[in-house]
Protein backbone atom coordinates (compact mmCIF):
# COMPACT_ATOMS: atom_id res chain seq x y z
CA UNK A 1 0.00 0.00 0.00
CA UNK A 2 1.22 3.50 -0.78
CA UNK A 3 2.72 5.47 2.08
CA UNK A 4 0.90 8.48 3.44
CA UNK A 5 2.40 11.94 3.21
CA UNK A 6 3.14 11.85 6.94
CA UNK A 7 5.07 8.59 6.57
CA UNK A 8 7.04 9.97 3.62
CA UNK A 9 8.01 13.07 5.59
CA UNK A 10 8.51 11.72 9.10
CA UNK A 11 8.73 7.90 8.96
CA UNK A 12 11.14 6.71 11.66
CA UNK A 13 12.01 10.24 12.74
CA UNK A 14 11.87 10.34 16.52
CA UNK A 15 12.14 13.67 18.37
CA UNK A 16 15.62 12.72 19.60
CA UNK A 17 16.77 11.95 16.02
CA UNK A 18 15.39 15.23 14.74
CA UNK A 19 17.16 17.10 17.53
CA UNK A 20 20.41 15.29 16.71
CA UNK A 21 20.05 16.20 13.01
CA UNK A 22 19.64 19.86 13.93
CA UNK A 23 22.74 19.77 16.15
CA UNK A 24 24.78 17.87 13.54
CA UNK A 25 23.76 20.35 10.83
CA UNK A 26 24.71 23.29 13.05
CA UNK A 27 28.11 21.77 13.86
CA UNK A 28 28.86 20.91 10.22
CA UNK A 29 27.77 24.35 9.05
CA UNK A 30 30.11 26.03 11.54
CA UNK A 31 32.92 23.68 10.50
CA UNK A 32 32.41 24.56 6.84
CA UNK A 33 32.54 28.28 7.63
CA UNK A 34 35.70 27.79 9.67
CA UNK A 35 37.43 25.76 6.95
CA UNK A 36 36.49 28.24 4.23
CA UNK A 37 37.71 31.08 6.42
CA UNK A 38 41.02 29.34 7.03
CA UNK A 39 41.49 28.64 3.33
CA UNK A 40 40.96 32.32 2.47
CA UNK A 41 38.02 31.82 0.12
CA UNK A 42 37.45 34.41 -2.59
CA UNK A 43 34.24 35.49 -4.28
CA UNK A 44 32.31 32.91 -6.31
CA UNK A 45 33.26 34.44 -9.65
CA UNK A 46 36.92 34.25 -8.68
CA UNK A 47 36.97 30.51 -7.99
CA UNK A 48 39.15 28.34 -10.17
CA UNK A 49 38.14 24.83 -11.26
CA UNK A 50 40.41 23.37 -8.60
CA UNK A 51 38.79 25.48 -5.89
CA UNK A 52 35.31 24.51 -7.06
CA UNK A 53 36.36 20.86 -6.76
CA UNK A 54 37.58 21.53 -3.21
CA UNK A 55 34.27 23.12 -2.22
CA UNK A 56 32.27 20.27 -3.74
CA UNK A 57 34.40 17.83 -1.81
CA UNK A 58 33.78 19.70 1.43
CA UNK A 59 30.06 19.79 0.74
CA UNK A 60 29.95 16.07 0.09
CA UNK A 61 31.91 15.30 3.26
CA UNK A 62 29.63 17.57 5.29
CA UNK A 63 26.31 16.28 3.95
CA UNK A 64 26.20 12.71 5.26
CA UNK A 65 27.12 13.41 8.90
CA UNK A 66 24.32 15.97 9.09
CA UNK A 67 21.54 13.37 9.06
CA UNK A 68 23.14 9.91 9.32
CA UNK A 69 23.59 9.10 12.99
CA UNK A 70 25.96 6.20 12.26
CA UNK A 71 28.62 8.52 10.78
CA UNK A 72 30.71 10.31 13.43
CA UNK A 73 31.36 13.99 12.90
CA UNK A 74 35.03 13.28 13.54
CA UNK A 75 35.19 11.43 10.21
CA UNK A 76 33.99 14.53 8.38
CA UNK A 77 36.43 16.67 10.34
CA UNK A 78 39.26 14.35 9.24
CA UNK A 79 38.15 14.74 5.61
CA UNK A 80 38.06 18.51 6.06
CA UNK A 81 41.58 18.63 7.47
CA UNK A 82 42.91 16.41 4.68
CA UNK A 83 41.25 18.54 1.99
CA UNK A 84 42.49 21.81 3.45
CA UNK A 85 46.06 20.47 3.73
CA UNK A 86 45.84 19.33 0.11
CA UNK A 87 44.54 22.76 -0.86
CA UNK A 88 47.43 24.51 0.92
CA UNK A 89 49.93 22.18 -0.76
CA UNK A 90 48.48 22.79 -4.23
CA UNK A 91 48.37 26.54 -3.56
CA UNK A 92 52.06 26.46 -2.67
CA UNK A 93 52.87 24.50 -5.82
CA UNK A 94 50.84 26.94 -7.94
CA UNK A 95 52.74 29.91 -6.49
CA UNK A 96 56.10 28.19 -7.03
CA UNK A 97 55.69 26.54 -10.44
CA UNK A 98 54.12 28.22 -13.48
CA UNK A 99 53.39 24.83 -15.08
CA UNK A 100 51.17 23.80 -12.14
CA UNK A 101 49.49 27.19 -12.19
CA UNK A 102 48.62 26.90 -15.89
CA UNK A 103 47.47 23.31 -15.44
CA UNK A 104 45.02 24.11 -12.63
CA UNK A 105 43.94 27.67 -13.37
CA UNK A 106 44.39 27.92 -17.14
CA UNK A 107 45.58 31.00 -18.98
CA UNK A 108 43.90 34.33 -19.83
CA UNK A 109 42.13 34.27 -23.20
CA UNK A 110 42.36 37.20 -25.60
CA UNK A 111 38.76 37.67 -26.77
CA UNK A 112 39.03 40.88 -28.81
CA UNK A 113 42.07 42.34 -30.51
CA UNK A 114 42.02 45.56 -32.59
CA UNK A 115 38.22 45.69 -32.84
CA UNK A 116 37.67 42.08 -33.93
CA UNK A 117 37.14 38.79 -32.12
CA UNK A 118 40.45 36.98 -31.81
CA UNK A 119 39.38 33.86 -33.68
CA UNK A 120 42.00 31.37 -34.79
CA UNK A 121 41.93 28.02 -36.54
CA UNK A 122 42.33 26.34 -33.14
CA UNK A 123 39.41 27.92 -31.32
CA UNK A 124 36.79 28.52 -34.03
CA UNK A 125 34.69 25.46 -33.13
CA UNK A 126 34.50 26.35 -29.42
CA UNK A 127 34.20 30.11 -29.81
CA UNK A 128 31.08 31.18 -27.88
CA UNK A 129 30.57 34.70 -29.15
CA UNK A 130 27.18 35.23 -27.48
CA UNK A 131 28.76 34.72 -24.06
CA UNK A 132 31.35 37.35 -24.87
CA UNK A 133 28.65 39.67 -26.25
CA UNK A 134 27.02 39.62 -22.83
CA UNK A 135 30.30 40.25 -20.99
CA UNK A 136 31.15 43.20 -23.22
CA UNK A 137 27.67 44.72 -22.96
CA UNK A 138 28.02 44.54 -19.17
CA UNK A 139 30.93 46.99 -19.40
CA UNK A 140 28.99 49.36 -21.72
CA UNK A 141 30.57 48.30 -25.03
CA UNK A 142 28.18 48.95 -27.93
CA UNK A 143 30.28 47.50 -30.75
CA UNK A 144 33.69 45.89 -31.24
CA UNK A 145 35.11 48.99 -32.90
CA UNK A 146 35.27 50.57 -29.43
CA UNK A 147 37.57 47.82 -28.11
CA UNK A 148 41.34 47.71 -28.54
CA UNK A 149 41.71 44.53 -26.50
CA UNK A 150 39.52 42.40 -24.25
CA UNK A 151 40.87 39.53 -22.15
CA UNK A 152 38.87 36.84 -20.38
CA UNK A 153 40.71 36.27 -17.11
CA UNK A 154 41.09 32.89 -15.44
CA UNK A 155 38.61 33.92 -12.72
CA UNK A 156 35.89 34.61 -15.29
CA UNK A 157 36.11 38.41 -15.28
CA UNK A 158 36.63 40.46 -18.44
CA UNK A 159 39.41 43.05 -18.73
CA UNK A 160 38.79 45.63 -21.48
CA UNK A 161 41.04 48.25 -23.06
CA UNK A 162 39.01 50.80 -25.02
CA UNK A 163 39.95 53.04 -27.90
CA UNK A 164 39.76 56.77 -27.38
CA UNK A 165 36.63 58.24 -28.96
CA UNK A 166 38.63 59.78 -31.80
CA UNK A 167 40.13 56.35 -32.57
CA UNK A 168 36.88 54.36 -32.52
CA UNK A 169 36.39 52.51 -35.80
CA UNK A 170 33.64 50.48 -37.45
CA UNK A 171 32.80 47.33 -35.55
CA UNK A 172 30.32 44.52 -35.06
CA UNK A 173 27.25 45.71 -33.07
CA UNK A 174 26.69 43.78 -29.84
CA UNK A 175 23.09 44.70 -29.01
CA UNK A 176 20.17 42.71 -30.50
CA UNK A 177 18.50 45.69 -32.21
CA UNK A 178 21.45 46.14 -34.57
CA UNK A 179 22.88 42.62 -34.61
CA UNK A 180 20.73 41.50 -37.57
CA UNK A 181 21.79 39.58 -40.63
CA UNK A 182 21.50 41.23 -44.04
CA UNK A 183 21.61 39.64 -47.47
CA UNK A 184 24.05 40.76 -50.21
CA UNK A 185 21.05 41.60 -52.39
CA UNK A 186 19.80 44.26 -49.95
CA UNK A 187 20.42 47.82 -51.06
CA UNK A 188 22.30 49.06 -48.00
CA UNK A 189 25.55 50.90 -47.52
CA UNK A 190 28.55 49.47 -45.71
CA UNK A 191 30.91 48.90 -44.12
CA UNK A 192 29.78 45.41 -43.11
CA UNK A 193 30.82 43.21 -40.19
CA UNK A 194 31.07 39.43 -40.04
CA UNK A 195 28.53 38.28 -37.47
CA UNK A 196 30.92 35.65 -36.16
CA UNK A 197 34.33 37.27 -35.82
CA UNK A 198 33.66 40.97 -36.44
CA UNK A 199 35.88 41.27 -39.52
CA UNK A 200 35.03 44.44 -41.48
CA UNK A 201 34.65 44.73 -45.27
CA UNK A 202 33.61 47.73 -47.35
CA UNK A 203 31.50 45.95 -49.96
CA UNK A 204 29.26 42.89 -49.81
CA UNK A 205 29.33 40.92 -53.06
CA UNK A 206 27.06 37.91 -53.51
CA UNK A 207 28.01 34.70 -51.60
CA UNK A 208 31.11 36.22 -50.05
CA UNK A 209 32.62 34.38 -47.09
CA UNK A 210 34.66 36.01 -44.35
CA UNK A 211 38.38 35.63 -45.15
CA UNK A 212 39.14 35.37 -41.44
CA UNK A 213 36.64 32.79 -40.10
CA UNK A 214 35.09 31.42 -43.34
CA UNK A 215 31.54 32.27 -42.23
CA UNK A 216 29.01 33.94 -44.52
CA UNK A 217 26.68 35.94 -42.25
CA UNK A 218 27.00 39.73 -42.32
CA UNK A 219 25.48 42.75 -40.64
CA UNK A 220 25.91 46.52 -40.93
CA UNK A 221 28.90 47.78 -38.95
CA UNK A 222 28.62 50.87 -36.75
CA UNK A 223 31.18 53.33 -35.41
CA UNK A 224 29.30 55.23 -32.71
CA UNK A 225 31.54 56.75 -30.00
CA UNK A 226 31.05 56.27 -26.29
CA UNK A 227 28.10 58.08 -24.73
Amino acid sequence: MDKSLYEILFDGASPSLLTEIVLRTLIMFLLILAILRISGRRGVRQLTLFEVAIILGLGSAAGDPMFQDDIPIFHALLVFLTVILLYKLITWLVARFDTVNKLLEGEPLVVVRDGEFAVTDNNTSSFNKMEFFSELRNVSIEHLGQVRMAVLETDGTMSVLKYKNEDVKYGLPLFPDLYKEIAPTENVKGPFACMFCGNIIEFLPHNIVCPKCKKDRWTIAINTPYP
